[in-house]
């Protein structure tokens, strides 16, 4: 696959090559089964867990954590 530039123009008025998108077109094979990723049923939940705590927590912990609400 060849890198697609496109052109762009910045803030300032100059023009600049940008790298285009480089995924390639396409759906997967085969679907991916998350579950097999896991090695015991305590990682499953922990994965779980933590990604109900992502959607839908009103407490953000980490990387995640704002000072006010978006």
């Amino acid at each position: 696959m060849a890198d697609q530039f496109e052109e762009k123009v910045t803030f300032d008025g100059k023009k600049v090559k940008v790298l285009g998108p480089t995924f390639e077109d396409g759906k997967p094979e085969t679907p991916i089964n998350w579950r097999q990723k896991m090695r015991n049923r305590d990682e499953m939940l922990a994965y779980l867990k933590t990604g109900e705590r992502y959607w839908f927590s009103e407490e953000w912990f980490g990387s995640e954590k704002r000072k006010t609400k978006a």
